[in-house]
């Protein structure tokens, strides 16, 4: 069964805490956090008052995504503000020891982020190091997309890799997922299924967290 987290990209922003406190009551078991800067991707989102403000209301594990050019520069600044798990992009890291380190170094989980186009093998000598990889499913920048199922034979491969390296990681994939189409992703390897309208634009978040745990 695959951990859910809903992404408040797609909440009602104006009602956050009200909306974290909801999905967690749901089910969740954990909330994700996009964080985008208008450069790395054509959109700005959140920054880390936004991460506190969704640590104070909830005790579920904080998924941080760092869309950003620069993630490394703003990592101790989500750290402080209660992220537990920090993924950076593989696309602008050269040094992926040293940002992995970095991002540890505050007591957080380190992962690494693969774009739809990007291949497995940018990260697969990580299996054994990152505590996550995560896969976009979606170009990243925007909700609401639709599920770029080419993604799903990267799932199979990392779940490949990491039985043959012994490997403990996590595999997460990101998003446009809805109930309706999201026994794929977990079937493929997915152990943490991002989900943002999803969940957020669904009527019963109880119901719509049961059909996608209950959908593999």
């Amino acid at each position: 069964m695959p951990l859910i987290a809903p992404s408040i990209l797609a909440a009602k922003l104006g009602r956050l805490e009200e909306e974290v406190r909801l999905v967690e009551a749901a089910g969740a078991d954990w909330i994700h956090i996009d964080v985008m800067d208008g450069h790395f991707v054509p959109n700005l989102t959140m920054g880390p008052a936004i991460v506190e403000a969704v640590r104070a209301a909830t005790t579920l594990p904080l998924d941080v995504h760092l869309m950003l050019t620069n993630p490394l520069e703003m990592v101790k600044p989500f750290a402080d503000a209660g992220a537990d798990y920090i993924s950076v992009h593989r696309e602008v890291i050269e040094d992926v020891e040293s940002a992995l380190g970095h991002i540890e170094s505050f007591g957080k989980k380190a992962a690494l982020v693969i774009n739809p186009g990007t291949p497995v093998e940018t990260v697969s000598p990580y299996l054994s190091r990152a505590a996550m990889i995560l896969v976009m499913s979606v170009n990243p920048g925007f909700a609401g997309q639709g599920f770029i199922e080419s993604v799903l034979p990267k799932l199979e491969r990392l779940r490949e890799l990491k039985q043959r390296y012994g490997s403990s990681c996590l595999v997460e994939v990101a998003t446009g997922i809805k109930t309706s189409n999201m026994g794929g992703a977990p079937r493929a390897g997915a152990d943490v299924v991002v989900a943002g309208s999803g969940v957020f634009a669904t009527p019963d978040y109880r119901a719509t967290i049961a059909a996608m745990k209950s959908a593999t």
